[in-house]
């Protein structure tokens, strides 16, 4: 929470730029909110400046590359630097999420994981995580679900600060930015109808 509230106090000014473009470059607000799943699957509302034209499905198909019609030109930029990301340092001001966890995914999405994988519950979504340092857009659903389940039975500081410093790395090289693969079933599926 300190580390939140003095990121959000030094990073004010370029916080604000980045509201009036978006404000200026498309229509609609600077910050989107969505329903997410937090700690034991509790709902909360997660913040995220937003990357999209305000006419699409929000809850559609991750975007695959910075050519998706969907994505504004200010968005493109703050997705590949993962800027999009900032307004979550509110969320772990106010205590839904932390710096370093499982990242919260859509309440629905629950009813499609094994016990196991329920295990990610156990603890407050992060900004990043284990997943997003470890291949990120290039991870199946799967196996992002695995690796949340592996940082809930391993979590430590030591974990945590590597995690943020990898994360900061990855933005800066901007790698796995885009969903390669959304899952393995969908894989399945899309080799069953190549062969037919």
């Amino acid at each position: 929470m300190l580390v939140s509230i003095t990121a959000m106090v030094v990073l004010s000014l370029p916080l604000l730029v980045i509201v009036v473009v978006i404000r200026l470059s498309s229509a609609g607000p600077a910050v989107f909110k969505q329903e997410r799943a937090g700690k034991n699957g509790k709902p909360f509302t997660m913040y995220k400046f937003r990357t999209m034209r305000t006419d699409v499905d929000p809850f559609g198909a991750s975007p695959k590359t910075g050519q998706d019609p969907r994505l504004t030109m200010i968005g493109i930029f703050l997705r590949e630097y993962s800027l999009d990301e900032l307004p979550q340092l509110l969320n772990v001001i106010v205590g839904n999420m932390t710096l370093v966890g499982p990242r919260p995914l859509y309440i629905s999405q629950m009813a499609e994981w094994d016990d196991a994988q329920k295990r990610r519950l156990l603890v407050k979504p992060g900004v990043t995580g284990l997943a997003q340092i470890s291949g990120r857009g290039q991870l199946t659903r799967e196996r992002k679900l695995s690796l949340d389940v592996k940082y809930v039975d391993t979590a430590s500081m030591a974990t945590d600060i590597k995690i943020l410093f990898a994360t900061f790395i990855q933005t800066v090289t901007k790698k796995d930015i885009y969903e390669d693969k959304y899952s393995e079933m969908q894989e399945t599926r899309d080799a069953e109808d190549d062969d037919r």
